[in-house]
């Protein structure tokens, strides 16, 4: 345990004493909804005597233990000091129905509102994105937190050019080496080493005809065993490289991370031959020093050789430098995978092919065009009424 994370449950029992109770509409002015899940929702507010604006976060006390709330509020407050993580504000108390807190309001959306469907973003705002995510998951990981839940809709827009962007809700860190039970789910952000935990109880189906009871009976508590594991930063470089690639095509290259699916195993395919055979079956080597420049090597005139296949097909509209890049952060051995702060070195360059980057370029002025036309028909729809 780190002084850190030491520090935040020390933090965590002394707010439990001073929570107040407040009627939030004493106090501020609800403006609107700015987003909402199964933590509860957010709300754009203005302060009433102060004129700030500012996002209160409510919590259902049905369904929110005290613990975890004060755990995300300390933790934003104190520890959130990196440009790129959304800070809380030190205000926080309780309604009979919600626990709440202020946070830094992000006016411009998510990141998820500016990812085109089958398009992306253009490639020097992704790398910009990339850059700010690197630096905030690196300053949680210093401190000994893990974000676990690194996604579009969790990187907040300050601006509408991606300028400047933050890393926000922080309901499922947790600090490094936690034991938490390992839960896989169908998702390109799923980690493959989470692939253990298939067949638990959530994802069990039985594949017997009901005509052996006793032996369905066996398998299933079989199945149910849990998968206990520990928390570390390999998660958060796994969902980086999802998140990137996410960006730059507007897709994912894989439905699932999961052994029978086609298009990750193309890419396992790829993996493997590029990092050579010895590397293969040790999912959980201890981890080696490699040069971005070895990196690239590997992906370049080295994939013409016999003994490597192409690129996977979903990689192939990516540079040398690009493909280091997620071969880097999606390494399905953990322990090799690499840290946000090494993805950094993987920036300046181009990433997309020039046709793919003329491609899609295209593309973006369709969406822009059509973007355009449909406000033009809104407008004159409100000035006929």
């Amino acid at each position: 345990m780190t002084a850190a994370t030491k520090l935040l449950d020390e933090m965590c029992h002394l707010t439990a004493q001073s929570l107040s109770p407040m009627d939030t509409s004493d106090h501020f002015k609800v403006l609107k909804l700015l987003g909402e899940g199964s933590y509860g929702k957010v709300m754009l507010a203005v302060h009433r005597k102060r004129g700030t604006p500012m996002a209160l976060k409510f919590f259902p006390r049905e369904s929110t233990s005290l613990l975890s709330f004060l755990r995300e509020y300390n933790l934003s407050l104190s520890f959130c000091t990196h440009p790129s993580l959304t800070r809380a504000l030190g205000i926080a108390y309780s309604t009979p129905s919600h626990y709440v807190f202020a946070q830094q309001a992000s006016l411009f959306g998510d990141l998820y509102d500016v990812i085109l469907p089958e398009v992306g973003m253009e490639e020097d705002c992704c790398q910009r994105v990339v850059s700010q995510l690197c630096g905030a998951l690196s300053h949680l990981h210093s401190l000994g937190f893990v974000h676990r839940d690194l996604k579009p809709e969790n990187v907040f827009l300050c601006d509408s050019a991606c300028r400047w962007v933050k890393l926000g809700d922080f309901g499922m860190v947790k600090a490094r080496g936690t034991r938490v039970p390992e839960v896989w789910y169908s998702s390109p952000y799923c980690t493959p080493e989470a692939e253990i935990s298939r067949g638990n109880e959530d994802s069990w189906r039985s594949m017997n005809d009901g005509k052996d009871a006793v032996k369905e009976d066996e398998e299933k508590k079989k199945k149910k065993t849990r998968v206990w594991v520990s928390v570390e930063p390999s998660t958060d470089s796994w969902a980086l490289g999802i998140l990137t690639y996410a960006m730059l095509t507007g897709s994912h290259p894989w439905a699932e991370t999961a052994s029978d699916c086609r298009s990750y195993l193309k890419y396992r395919e790829w993996f493997d031959t590029a990092k050579g055979p010895e590397d293969e079956l040790d999912v959980w080597a201890e981890p080696h020093t490699e040069s971005v420049q070895d990196a690239i090597d590997l992906d370049g005139p080295e994939l013409g050789k016999k003994d490597r296949l192409p690129t996977a097909p979903q990689f192939a509209c990516f540079t040398p430098l690009a493909c280091s890049f997620f071969q880097a952060l999606l390494d399905p051995r953990p322990r090799l995978r690499g840290r946000p702060e090494d993805a950094l070195s993987y920036l300046g360059g181009d990433w997309m092919m020039e046709k793919e980057r003329v491609r899609l370029e295209e593309e973006r002025k369709k969406s822009r065009g059509k973007g355009a036309i449909r406000n033009m028909k809104e407008m004159e729809g409100r000035g006929e009424r």
